[in-house]
């Protein structure tokens, strides 16, 4: 959903203030003093989601919450930041539930106690994490504290028109994707590019390095938490793949195309006006073209993988949204049924996952016939169910090394500036190194 990706990336811009939850609650921390949760309460759910169909949309997911708990009334509270709350956690008066599209702060959320450890609640229920995948359960947790739960996941794979692929398969390798890319690419007559096979800049929307440098096996931190961009060989196969196909192209036409680019979630997205052949994208796409290019012919499938890892293809980056209970919930109790419910009800997951376009994160939910999505999303389905998808692990200062790497990428490494690039990649693993330092991690 456009929501999760926008908002990502503000992790780091949130990182410092979370910090100071734990510590300057005011009051005193009142988690678990509250009601029994069969008692009669109130309990206030902050979320971020705006628009009409999206408060719809969770409004009912809760409805069968309000059936099953008829002594709990749940406040819905809509369009709240990261911020918002780490201001009222801050403040000593938290919401009781808090949803946040921001799963790279869950580092930071956990290890500063903003965000309650769940174990305990989980422990008691009895609640099998195994119906979630590998992925998701390893980004709701950081060093074996779990402070959140999954509730909606996005899923990542490669969407391409069948009209500009004049039958052509998709690629399953990026050799293939390479080759495939030169081949449908149309320039004018000066060079300018006037449809991309494939647009590999960090700068085209999507193709964020965290959703492409996965797919080359990187390792983003070491055993020890520490940043690994010297030291995995995978960084700089991906880096020397996105250089060579811009090189191919000619970085002026490169940044000329970038600049005759749309805004990535209205109809003038060159994938949807057919200006890109290939492109990766989330899952929310499909809801998109529905709606505003009803009439693209188009597939989808997952993101190829580097040359060497053929037996990883159907794999590809996964994250979502978490919701968990903030330090100082006055109803923790409740609160938990109110998670637990929300997060592994398949008729609530479902409910969400149609109207939102969004991949449920249990897997029954998977599998339920109800999902009422177009065939094309099959393909994210099966993605975030594959045993070789991954998510950016969490630190203690959110997704900062994957910032930096993307700043040094498109800054640096795209426009030809670099010339030893082992060298440049360990002074880049030294500023994330000290950065986590000062962060505690």
């Amino acid at each position: 959903m456009p929501t999760t990706t926008t908002r990502r990336l503000a992790a780091v811009t949130v990182a410092a203030g979370l910090a100071l939850a734990a510590g300057c609650t005011a009051g005193g921390d009142r988690s678990g003093q509250g009601p029994a949760s069969g008692e009669k309460q109130t309990i206030e759910v902050w979320h971020g989601w705006s628009a009409p169909h999206e408060v719809k949309a969770f409004q009912d997911a809760v409805a069968g919450f309000n059936k099953a708990h008829p002594n709990i009334t749940v406040k819905l509270v809509n369009g709240q930041t990261d911020d918002r709350i780490t201001n009222a956690i801050r403040g000593g008066n938290p919401p009781d539930v808090v949803s946040s599209f921001t799963t790279d702060s869950v580092g930071q959320w956990c290890q500063s106690g903003a965000w309650q450890n769940l174990s305990p609640s989980i422990g008691k229920s009895g609640l099998d994490l195994d119906q979630f995948p590998r992925a998701v359960r390893s980004y709701t947790e950081y060093k074996g504290t779990r402070c959140a739960m999954p509730l909606l996941a996005d899923a990542y794979g490669l969407y391409y028109n069948k009209k500009l692929m004049k039958g052509e398969r998709p690629p399953k390798t990026m050799g293939e994707l390479t080759a495939l890319a030169k081949k449908l690419t149309v320039r004018a007559p000066d060079g300018t590019i006037k449809v991309a096979g494939f647009m590999p800049s960090v700068q085209y929307y999507e193709h964020q390095v965290q959703h492409l440098a996965p797919q080359f096996g990187v390792t983003w931190l070491t055993a020890g938490g520490r940043a690994n961009f010297s030291g995995d060989p995978a960084f700089q196969a991906y880096l020397k793949w996105n250089k060579s196909l811009i090189d191919w192209y000619g970085y002026d036409n490169v940044k000329k195309f970038l600049r005759s680019m749309g805004q990535e979630f209205e109809s003038s997205n060159p994938f949807q006006k057919g200006r890109t052949a290939m492109a990766v994208d989330g899952e929310w796409r499909t809801k998109f073209i529905q709606e505003e290019a009803p009439g693209l012919d188009y597939g989808t499938a997952p993101v190829p993988v580097s040359d060497d890892r053929a037996s990883a293809y159907g794999g590809g980056f996964i994250t979502g949204t978490v919701i968990g209970i903030p330090r100082g919930a006055r109803h923790a109790q409740a609160a938990w049924e109110f998670v637990r419910y929300l997060t592994t009800d398949t008729g609530a997951l479902v409910t969400f996952a149609n109207a939102l376009g969004n991949v449920p994160s249990t897997i029954p939910a998977l599998s339920s016939p109800k999902l009422t999505l177009p065939p094309q999303f099959r393909t994210f389905l099966d993605v975030f169910k594959n045993p070789s998808s991954s998510s950016t692990p969490p630190t203690p200062n959110g997704n900062d090394y994957v910032v930096r790497f993307e700043k040094f990428t498109q800054e640096e490494w795209e426009p030809g500036k670099v010339g030893d690039l082992g060298r440049a990649l360990k002074k880049l693993d030294g500023e994330v190194d000290d950065s986590l330092k000062l962060a505690g991690g």
